[in-house]
């Protein structure tokens, strides 16, 4: 038997105990026992879609799916039944698990009125895509709120920020927004803002007496907005007029008149004067 053939042979005797090996196990592992691991579960109300703020929840809107045990929700709901006729008080994605605190109370209903917070009221601006920050306004975003007035002429209109750090609570109209959950882009036309009574009372004396725009805020910046304001003069880059100062007496604020200019008055030099053999004395200012 010549070396080809004895390399063979080894090849083909390893090739048979590596099979009858690999078979050998394979059967080994078929007759060992399966062992299931039971894994606690509870089950979640979830929705079945994604519903926005106002809606009204009803058994075609959620589903109860298996939830580990270990994991469990914070002040979730086991029961299909306990969310039933809730308005939700904020939007929600599907299979999001639904808490409290996204849902109004059972006697409070559907629609925008549950998600106003106690103290605070709605109101609704006329907006167009350029007072909207080209759509970028949506529910759950900050702005500050501007008002343009005009004067008796051009040099006395300014522009100042009456309103500051306010959450808005839907962009566009029912209708639209129920236009917006089929897919269909549209303009907003209306935002509504969630203000303190006072506030309410700026903006809506600001939308009849001038022109709005609103300026997005970055929601992690909290501060309120403190300025002075613009004129037409200051921007043209006059120095604008002094504003008066106003003092209260018996009740009544009333201007108080700036004291007249100081003119100061000239010294007066005497100079002697040599002409000639002539010497005199004058008097300049």
């Amino acid at each position: 038997m010549n070396r080809s053939t004895r390399t063979l042979v080894v090849v083909g005797i390893a090739v048979v105990v590596a099979g009858l090996a690999s078979l050998g196990a394979y059967r080994a592992i078929q007759r060992m026992p399966v062992r299931e691991v039971e894994v606690r579960s509870l089950y979640q109300v979830v929705a079945v879609t994604d519903l926005a703020m106002g809606s009204m929840i009803t058994k075609d809107y959620v589903k109860l799916v298996a939830w580990p045990a270990s994991s469990p929700v914070a002040n979730g709901f086991t029961s299909v039944e306990s969310v039933l006729n809730r308005g939700l008080i904020s939007s929600v994605v599907a299979n999001e698990p639904l808490t409290e605190s996204k849902l109004a109370p059972l006697e409070a209903g559907a629609g925008l009125p549950p998600s106003i917070t106690a103290g605070m009221r709605a109101v609704s601006v006329k907006v167009n895509e350029v007072i909207g920050v080209a759509g970028f306004v949506v529910p759950g975003t900050r702005v500050d709120l501007m008002v343009t007035l005009k004067g008796d002429n051009d040099k006395d209109s300014m522009t100042r920020v009456v309103v500051s750090d306010v959450q808005v609570l839907t962009a566009g109209t029912r209708y639209d927004q129920e236009r917006a959950r089929d897919g269909q882009p549209i303009p907003t036309s209306v935002v509504t803002l969630l203000v303190s009574p006072p506030d309410a009372e700026r903006i809506a004396l600001a939308a009849s007496e001038g022109s709005i725009m609103l300026t997005l805020r970055n929601p992690m910046d909290r501060q309120p907005t403190e300025t002075l304001g613009v004129r037409t003069a200051a921007l043209l880059g006059s120095t604008p007029a002094p504003a008066p100062a106003v003092k209260t007496v018996q009740g009544r604020r009333v201007a108080v008149q700036p004291p007249p200019p100081v003119v100061a008055l000239s010294q007066v030099y005497t100079v002697e004067a040599i002409r000639g053999a002539k010497r005199s004395e004058e008097v300049v200012h």
